[in-house]
């Protein structure tokens, strides 16, 4: 069961490996700088949004759930990745 410093690991480095990716593709492509910019947005507000609710959960069915998201969630980011590259 994930505990509330590995669900931040995680969300930490999901967060910096999109953003890192994103900017990888604003380097190489200039044209795509507005949706990689939107993508960012929208991980850094996930990256706040999620960060609360770890930090405010307290059972172990909490972390459940959180784990899930957090994994749907980067799924998403790196499938808009893919689309953007």
């Amino acid at each position: 069961m994930p505990s509330k410093r590995i669900l931040k690991k995680n969300v930490k480095k999901m967060v910096s490996d999109v953003i890192e990716s994103a900017y990888d593709i604003q380097f190489f492509d200039a044209k795509k700088t507005d949706a990689t910019e939107k993508l960012i947005n929208e991980v850094a507000d996930y990256n706040d949004e999620i960060l609360n609710k770890i930090s405010t959960s307290k059972s172990n069915a909490d972390f459940k759930g959180l784990h899930d998201d957090i994994q749907e969630r980067a799924n998403d980011f790196y499938t808009k990745l893919n689309g953007l590259g």
